[in-house]
């Protein structure tokens, strides 16, 4: 009777560890494609923040507006533009 536990015991055992690698094998799996993904997106980020910077520049900013203004641009603080409405052919300026 005792060979009897001790061999279920045993089979119970290496069914329980076969288990648990394969749960634990998928959750490794699962977190390296996470990590590519997240490296990806940094990757993509710091791309399209670099190219943000550097279009945003007064640099680029100035020589865009010799290339496409015929006429000087000058500044305006965010307080003072205007929203401009257009309903049912009316204009509506808003702050």
């Amino acid at each position: 009777m005792k060979k009897i536990i001790i061999i279920l015991f045993i089979i119970n055992l290496i069914i329980l560890t076969t288990i648990t690698k394969n749960s634990t094998k998928k959750l490794e799996n699962e977190i390296f494609t996470i990590k590519e993904n997240i490296s990806l997106l940094k990757n993509k980020h710091s791309l399209v923040l670099l190219e943000y910077n550097f279009l945003t520049s007064p640099e680029k900013l100035m020589e865009y507006q010799s290339k496409y203004f015929k006429k000087n641009l000058i500044f305006l603080k965010k307080n003072k533009i205007k929203k401009i409405n257009i309903i049912n052919d009316e204009l509506i300026i808003n702050n």
